[in-house]
């Protein structure tokens, strides 16, 4: 009997604040196994907190904490330079800013995964990495912490002794040294969804895909991504998930397969 392949399927929602709406998070959140809660410093505030946690709930699937930085006018995609001691505090701040809607809830919450510039460079940068993995680890060491695959969040979250979750983009081209293109640099999206689609299934499958340069790498995919404020997300989660079940791979949220 052949292993079975495990693989959670999040995407990122709760982004919309105000007046301004993001996404259709009511159908993408049925598709998914885990959900990234946007905790009101790069998008997302306290009344879509509450209401994308209700959502959740509602639909049986497990959410984690997506902080970000203090940037919602750049959507958290602007780098910026902040101390070790700042990004730690501000990564246990939003935490807890979920967490609070999750326990009015009656939710527990699965997993952190940081946003957009702060994980960027939480990938590259060990102080950084390090600084996400002290605010987790004191806040609550169960927390699964969710991170670029290979990349240095995920050393040095294993390193602390964390339950630790790979991911992978399914949108996304990727550099020679497993880093994600910038989005500033041409190429860095990919927009065909049946070739993203298809390097999923490779990713998840074969454990690799292929760089920007068209050299194969290795990559391990606990988890894989969609961004739900793309354009077309809701067909885009809709497609992956087909596959994934046309192909045999189970669709878990990451509590019930990363030990």
């Amino acid at each position: 009997m052949s292993e079975i392949i495990r693989v959670d399927l999040n995407s990122d929602l709760g982004e919309s604040f105000g007046n301004y709406r993001f996404s259709d998070d009511s159908g993408i959140i049925q598709l998914t196994s885990s959900v990234n809660v946007a905790c009101g410093c790069h998008a997302g505030d306290p009344i879509v907190m509450d209401e994308t946690v209700k959502r959740v709930k509602e639909a049986g699937i497990q959410l984690g904490a997506h902080p970000g930085y203090p940037d919602m006018q750049g959507f958290g995609r602007r780098n910026m330079a902040l101390s070790a001691k700042e990004v730690c505090a501000y990564v246990v701040y939003q935490i807890g800013a979920l967490d609070a809607f999750c326990k009015r809830n009656g939710v527990v919450m699965q997993h952190v995964k940081p946003h957009g510039a702060l994980y960027n460079t939480a990938a590259k940068d060990p102080v950084i990495a390090e600084a996400i993995v002290e605010a987790v680890k004191c806040y609550n060491p169960e927390l699964i912490l969710m991170g670029l695959a290979g990349g240095e969040l995920v050393k040095a979250g294993k390193s602390a002794g964390l339950r630790v979750a790979e991911e992978v983009f399914a949108d996304r081209a990727y550099e020679e040294d497993g880093t994600l293109r910038a989005r500033t640099k041409p190429d860095s999206m990919i927009t065909d969804e049946n070739e993203s689609v298809e390097r999923i299934i490779r990713m998840v499958k074969s454990g690799e895909v292929e760089a920007i340069t068209g050299k194969i790498i290795p990559i391990r995919a606990d988890s894989i991504c969609v961004h739900g404020d793309g354009a077309k997300a809701l067909k885009f989660v809709e497609k992956i998930r087909s596959r994934l079940i046309e192909e045999k791979i189970q669709i878990s949220p990451l509590k019930d397969f990363i030990k």
